[in-house]
């Protein structure tokens, strides 16, 4: 089982390193049967995928609470598959499940373009480098 207490601290400690210290963000964890439902539902792929950001900061009432950032939902089961091919345990994984998340959350985007694929994988990496640097993530 994963630590929620520390899954709560080390997603503080992202939004510190962000400069968001105030910002706030739902985080649900589910099982791929689960994030699948949520995908076809709401991103028309009929598939699971590791983690899907749901961003407050778009839209139509995005300055009705300029602290909330929005929902991440992460696939646990993808997590612990996907933990061999990172070279993570289960807590480290879901750590870089959580940074990739609230990147999209802040706008930062993989697909399109070289360029902000780019980006946004150089500021992952140095997220986890800070986060784990903190020994939050045993």
């Amino acid at each position: 089982p994963l630590d929620i207490r520390k899954i709560r601290r080390i997603a503080q400690r992202i939004l510190t390193e962000l400069g968001l210290p105030d910002a706030e963000l739902s985080l649900l964890l589910v099982n791929d049967v689960q994030i699948q439902a949520l995908n076809r539902r709401y991103l028309r792929l009929d598939k699971p995928t590791n983690v899907l950001a749901f961003s407050m900061r778009e839209g139509e009432f995005s300055a009705l609470h300029p602290n909330l950032l929005g929902d991440l939902v992460i696939s646990v089961e993808i997590a612990r598959r996907q933990m061999k091919q990172f070279g993570l345990d289960d807590m480290k994984m879901v750590t870089l499940l959580m940074i990739h998340g609230i990147l999209h959350l802040i706008g930062y985007e993989h697909e399109g373009t070289k360029k902000g694929s780019r980006q946004m994988a150089l500021k992952q990496k140095e997220l986890f480098q800070q986060v784990m640097q903190t020994g939050i993530v045993e």
